[in-house]
Order: structure tokens, then sequence, then C-alpha cells
């Protein structure tokens, strides 16, 4: 009994931080999302262990621990997939703002030299190599 009950308070002190980090905005929705349904999860699986011992049947693994370590190691690759896919996509989104920004720096240094304004050369190399 000392283990569903560990899993009871885990769950219950999971769901709690996650609302605590939403109401703070500390992480966004979408990500707690997952972590709220993982805590749901494993309440429900603490308060009725037999559902744990009933899905293990079902699929064929021995042993309900065995189903739930395997949940567990799913859940964490759903996790570490969605956060490649989101660095990868902050990654373009970074290139993608860097080649906008030296291009409005030469724009600019274009319209600067164009219109007759000096511009000194050490604040030209403060802001970083031309294009």
């Amino acid at each position: 009994m000392n283990g569903h009950l560990f899993a009871l308070l885990g769950a219950l002190v999971t769901l709690a931080f996650m609302f605590e980090l939403l109401r703070r905005r500390r992480l966004r929705e979408k990500y707690a999302g997952l972590w709220i349904v993982v805590a749901l999860l494993v309440l429900v699986g603490a308060v009725f262990p037999g559902i744990t011992e009933w899905l293990s049947a079902l699929v064929g693994i021995t042993t309900p621990v065995n189903l739930v370590f395997f949940l567990g190691l799913l859940v964490l690759l759903v996790v570490c997939v969605q956060i490649s896919a989101e660095v990868s996509e902050l990654e373009l989104e970074n290139q993608t703002l860097a080649e906008e920004s030296a291009l409005l720096r030469l724009r600019v240094e274009r319209l600067e030299r164009a219109s007759g304004v000096d511009v000194p050369e050490a604040a030209a190399d403060a802001d970083g190599p031309t294009l």
C-alpha cells in the first residue's frame, strides 16, 4: 500500500506544481497539459491499482510495474521529441531574425551614406561587422 500512497502523493504534488507554474506564467499551457495528463493518469492508477494489473494483462506484460516503466519511457520519448521540434523551430526563427537584422542594418548604413550623415567609424564597429 505504501507504493500506491507514494504515487498518489507524487501525482498530487505534480498537479499542484503544474498549476502553480501556470499561475505564475512560468510554463505555457501546451507544455503543462502533458504533465497534468500524466499526473492524472498516475492519480487514477494509485486510487485504482487494479487498472494497472488489468492493463498489463491486456497487453501481455507479466508485471504491472513493467507496464508503468514502459509507459513512463514512452512519455519521456514524446517529451524529448516535442522539445526537439520546438528547438528546431526556434533555431530557424533565430536564423531568420538574424538575417533580417543584418539586412536592416545594411539598409540603414546605405541610407545614412546616401543622405550624407556622418557616421563615426567607432560607432559602426561597436555594432559588429557590416555586410
